[in-house]
């Protein structure tokens, strides 16, 4: 009972403190805003105040030039003015031509010019009768009513209400899911979403006790957001939006669910042969691995030009047997490793890459029943295109120990489609998505992945879904000729 109360005590001073903690926080949010909103308001001003000093100026300095110019022409006439009168004022005209014989050409300049300034500072004369700009200044008076019932129409913005989610517009494809939602008002005050996601092997709500923590998304602009590239590890993606403006983040919407289902397997070390080192979802061939050939091939030594060691005369005779536990599922020529999870029943899709200096690889499915010396392609429990880069360049579909060479360029990543209820088995460019060749046939086993690597190595992408382009080639190649009649008469 103490320990009872004592919890209930203790959270309740943790909410009280809270909640004080929360107040002082938004007091000074409220003060940082509006101290923000004097900056704002101080800066207009200033900006304002420039602009009628310099106007202020502007006309200043346009008055000053006018009234420089009246001078110059008051200057001028007033000296033309001396001038006549001074003529006036000789009454003889033998004094006049006397005394002003020589003066006689500057009076008719004179003369002359007094008729120009008139004709050219008539207009001068009119403009100095009226200034060319006004005192009046109404022109930078400014109307704040507007805004002065603006900033008292000031409020706490409201918390955004949560969004939701439509299930029926999102889409799950090409391992991207598409999260689409909606607001249930029209709200302007929206600046952006969050939108949080987690993988999950539950179906339904999230649980509280999940294995995996949430991740978030931030700062979406609009109202559906695609997450791409994902590696579908997980039956199903759990989803949450919630809507925020400036000053809050509002609730999460109801969570939904969607399926995210993808065939994910890695490599089955314990399956592989001993000269191949197997890392989960990679395997590299390794000459130096422990004993694992068939004894008719013990002590054959590589005659070719090359140091490599064809995969046909590998010796390891004279090497220590290696323990590798129970890895003695394949031996002899056969470098095969297989997939750790069988297909029973619907289409899957995974992806394969060789390394640039691979000579030899294989890439298909099998039967678990496959011989420990058995290769794959050589059997009928068993289907791949085989990429030989030894001596010379093939790229061929193998089955039941017959070939079909296929005269298409060898892509850098392979995929493989496997329907296994439809009885199909594809290969494809996995960036291009080109058909390179397609098996026809019933399985009546479940298959396992399988791979063969000589010098070089392998790189698996799994946890994919069948891609769209794949499903839709699909549909136009079920009338195409499989393995069963293009590999009967063909021996390899």
């Amino acid at each position: 009972f103490k320990t009872n109360l004592g919890n209930r005590l203790f959270r309740k001073s943790l909410f009280c403190f809270l909640k004080q903690e929360n107040s002082s926080n938004i007091l000074s949010d409220l003060d940082e805003e509006f101290d923000s909103l004097y900056s704002i308001l101080d800066e207009v001003k200033e900006s304002m105040i420039n602009s009628i000093k310099q106007e202020q100026a502007r006309k200043s300095q346009e008055l000053q030039t006018q009234l420089s110019q009246c001078n110059n022409a008051l200057e001028n006439s007033e000296e033309l003015l001396e001038f006549a009168t001074r003529s006036l004022d000789i009454k003889e005209p033998e004094e006049f031509s006397k005394s002003r014989i020589q003066d006689i050409s500057h009076f008719v300049l004179k003369t002359m010019c007094l008729c120009f300034h008139r004709v050219t500072m008539a207009s001068a004369f009119r403009l100095s009768l009226k200034p060319k700009v006004s005192d009046n200044m109404t022109h930078l008076m400014v109307d704040f009513s507007q805004e002065r019932q603006m900033l008292q129409t000031l409020k706490f913005l409201p918390v955004p209400k949560a969004p939701e989610i439509d299930i029926v517009d999102c889409l799950v494809a090409d391992n991207s899911v598409t999260v689409a939602w909606r607001m249930p008002e029209e709200d302007n005050k929206i600046d952006h979403y969050i939108l949080e996601y987690r993988k999950t092997n539950f179906d339904g709500l999230p649980r509280v006790k999940d294995e995996r923590c949430w991740e978030i998304i931030d700062n979406i602009k609009g109202l559906e957001y695609t997450l791409s590239g994902l590696k579908f590890d997980s039956k199903y993606m759990n989803f949450r939006v919630r809507a925020c403006n400036k000053a809050v983040a509002g609730e999460y919407s109801d969570p939904v669910t969607l399926e995210t289902k993808a065939l994910n397997f890695n490599l089955d070390n314990s399956s592989s042969h001993l000269n191949l080192k197997v890392e989960d979802a990679c395997v590299e061939w390794d000459p130096t691995g422990g004993k694992g050939q068939d004894s008719k091939v013990k002590g054959k030594e590589n005659k070719g030009r090359s140091g490599t060691p064809s995969p046909k005369r590998t010796s390891v005779g004279s090497r220590p047997p290696a323990v590798r536990g129970s890895r003695d599922r394949f031996t002899g020529e056969s470098y095969t490793v297989l997939g750790d999870t069988a297909i029973e029943s619907g289409q899957h899709y995974w992806e394969v890459k060789a390394q640039k200096d691979c000579k030899s690889y294989s890439v298909g499915v099998a039967y678990k029943t496959l011989g420990k010396f058995d290769q794959l392609g050589k059997t009928n429990t068993s289907w791949c295109i085989h990429v030989n880069n030894w001596l010379q360049n093939t790229f061929a579909a193998k089955h039941n120990n017959k070939v079909k060479a296929l005269d298409v360029t060898v892509p850098e990543k392979i995929g493989v489609f496997c329907d296994f209820d439809g009885g199909q088995l594809s290969f494809y460019d996995a960036d291009s998505k080109q058909l390179l060749y397609s098996f026809k046939t019933k399985f009546t086993q479940p298959v396992l992945p399988g791979f063969m690597v000589w010098c070089g190595g392998l790189a698996l992408s799994t946890g994919m879904q069948v891609p769209s382009a794949v499903r839709t080639l699909q549909k136009s190649e079920n009338g195409m000729t499989g393995s069963a009649s293009s590999l009967n008469n063909v021996t390899q």
